[in-house]
């Protein structure tokens, strides 16, 4: 495939923005359509990024003929089916984490891909940050053998507001979609399934619905073990931090930076061609429908994340 990839963008928020930033560095792909909840403020965003077609409505942009492939940065109880629509329509397609929040529907969206046979891919970021890349690479090296992953999944969210601080329309949650990132990281590194997996969770918030602290305990069939702790109540550095104990070194990664046990920040930007993973992931999904080949973190390759997740949830309201 040599022709411009023309992509349509659902979600013109903190993330679909994030995604826009990204696909400004990638030769060969052009942002057509962009589609938002709010008709102005989506307008907005398209017109800072020259793209001419802007709607509310996700079926608008998929009726478009020559649109390859979308972009969905919506809310998470939307990844299911707004990925449904657009393997029905025939579109590549790439929805951010999670691929849903519910197994049931995660495997609808799986089956439905092999049977469309167009590339579908699942926004698993930290399989493409430089740090976790870099730490990939000693590991398929024989260089490095993860023993436990400690991970703190951090933000103060006590009311109902996105990244960019402003009001959210939908709630977040920390098992379906934070929890994920780990979970599927945890098993990609440790290159082997997770056989056991436990979870409690904190009090209910009273109007969000949700729990707002949960610790989960996880163990590959290698005896590799993993710890991680969530909050939307903490009061201080956001984000996610993973430490990674091994058999030769221990090595703290955040986000795209990583430094050994000792604070020693190691250099990580010649691992890949961008230090941005939301660029590097998008990277991979282009290339993969111009290759006609399954990109790393398509649906199937996440999916057993999420039967991972379904089982904790099951404990968790049992």
């Amino acid at each position: 495939m040599s022709k411009t990839i023309k992509v349509a963008l659902a979600g013109a928020g903190a993330f679909g923005i994030k995604h826009l930033d990204g696909i400004q560095n990638i030769d060969g792909v052009e942002v057509v359509s962009l589609i938002g909840r709010e008709y102005n403020k989506t307008k907005e965003v398209a017109d800072k990024y020259g793209i001419g077609h802007v709607t509310t409505d996700l079926s608008d942009s998929l009726a478009i003929p020559e649109v390859d492939a979308v972009i969905l940065c919506t809310p998470t109880q939307m990844h299911a089916s707004q990925s449904i629509a657009c393997l029905k329509a025939g579109k590549h397609v790439q929805v951010e984490i999670p691929l849903a929040d519910s197994w049931k529907d995660a495997e609808e969206v799986v089956r439905l891909s092999k049977e469309s046979g167009k590339v579908a891919m699942c926004g698993h970021t930290r399989r493409f940050n430089p740090s976790h890349q870099w730490v990939n690479h000693k590991i398929k090296a024989g260089e490095f053998n993860i023993q436990q992953m400690d991970v703190q999944t951090y933000f103060f969210r006590r009311t109902n507001m996105n990244a960019l601080g402003q009001a959210r329309s939908w709630t977040d949650h920390l098992l379906w979609h934070h929890a994920a990132h780990t979970v599927d990281l945890f098993a990609y590194q440790a290159g082997s399934p997770i056989v056991k997996a436990n979870a409690v969770q904190g009090p209910i918030h009273p109007t969000l619905g949700i729990a707002m602290d949960m610790s989960i305990q996880l163990q590959a069939a290698n005896g590799a073990i993993c710890t991680l702790s969530l909050s939307f109540n903490n009061d201080g550095p956001l984000g996610t931090y993973f430490r990674y104990i091994g058999d030769t070194g221990t090595y703290l990664a955040r986000y795209d930076d990583l430094y050994t046990g000792k604070e020693e920040q190691i250099d990580v930007s010649k691992v890949d061609v961008s230090m941005n993973g939301i660029e590097l992931q998008d990277r991979e999904f282009f290339a993969a429908i111009k290759e006609g080949r399954e990109p790393n973190s398509s649906v199937s390759q996440v999916l057993p994340c999420y039967r991972v997740l379904h089982n904790l949830e099951q404990q968790l309201i049992s």
